[in-house]
């Protein structure tokens, strides 16, 4: 633990050196330029889009405190922020999910399904260290190739998705944007990839995949992965140009408790830089660290 906390720190600062205006080309994803604080502050956005919650009425209370606090959160940062939030285990479901829901490119947050789909067809390959801890482009294309490329890369990512819960998310076949990764333009909602993210821990063929989650670079040591009171965290971040919105930045994670009950979240910041915008994942995380006790968590099997 103590020599990951060195790598984390070196990394970090050695973060700004790869500029961030290429977004998630064929090459490694653009490093994020570091330090970033914690809040952003700048004109307030609009009110969240969306405020929905599936708690059982004795959570209702709880959740409704959660939602006026992450508003507060939200229209710090001068963005367009979302989130989702599911305990893992068994059907699980978001129990909460507050501000933006507007459905958004997947970038880099879809090389986790992408991993456990090749693993699955091919065993462990040494591209999928490359892909989840440095968000390596190139190495997550070999990964679509293990699988067939086109439709056949497709339909076994699409599959890891069902099998994690995601009922309506389709992985691409062709490309949809020039410049970019076929897979990294999947169109993924947060609940979606929250659903997908609580039941990653359960998932066949997924354990190798979580482990590197765990361990990844100073490019995506930021949101979930700087949180101080979980036990141990795992995410995958993603990021790029949108086409009219300014940079789009979002995470899933999962932080484990330390009775050993997990949360998954999916998160996005989008309106700003890439500095915002992971300031904006920051500044949710926060939220996320202050309120650790009114959150949703559960087990595989549960």
């Amino acid at each position: 633990m103590a020599n990951r906390q060195r790598i984390k720190s070196a990394a970090i600062v050695l973060g700004c050196l790869v500029a961030v205006t290429a977004g998630c080309t064929t090459s490694a994803d653009p490093a994020p330029i570091s330090p970033v604080t914690v809040t952003v502050t700048s004109t307030p956005s609009p009110p969240p889009t969306s405020v929905r919650t599936t708690a059982s009425s004795s959570g209702s209370a709880s959740y409704g405190a959660l939602a006026a606090s992450f508003r507060k959160v939200a229209s710090s940062t001068g963005l367009t922020v979302g989130i989702a939030v599911a305990p893992v285990g068994g059907d699980a479901v978001p129990a909460l999910t507050l501000g933006d829901t507007t459905p958004r490119v997947a970038w880099s947050t879809i090389k986790v399904p992408l991993a456990v789909a090749a693993e699955r067809q091919n065993g462990p390959i040494p591209a999928a260290s490359a892909a989840i801890i440095n968000s390596d482009n190139g190495s997550a294309e070999a990964l679509w190739s293990s699988l067939g490329g086109g439709q056949a890369a497709a339909d076994a990512v699409t599959a890891v998705l069902r099998d994690g819960g995601d009922t309506t998310t389709v992985v691409p076949a062709t490309q949809r944007r020039p410049g970019y990764t076929i897979f990294g333009q999947t169109i993924w909602a947060l609940p979606d990839a929250a659903t997908f993210a609580a039941h990653l821990p359960c998932l066949e063929g997924a354990r190798s995949v979580l482990a590197l989650m765990g361990e990844v670079a100073g490019n995506q040591q930021w949101g979930v992965e700087g949180m101080s009171a979980p036990k141990a965290t795992a995410v995958k971040g993603g990021w790029g140009p949108g086409m009219s919105e300014g940079y789009l930045v979002r995470q899933i994670g999962l932080f484990t408790f330390r009775d050993g009950r997990r949360t998954a979240v999916a998160m996005s910041a989008v309106g700003g830089s890439m500095t915002t915008g992971i300031g904006a994942l920051n500044a949710v995380a926060g939220w996320l660290d202050a309120n650790m006790t009114r959150l949703p968590r559960g087990r595989c099997g549960a």
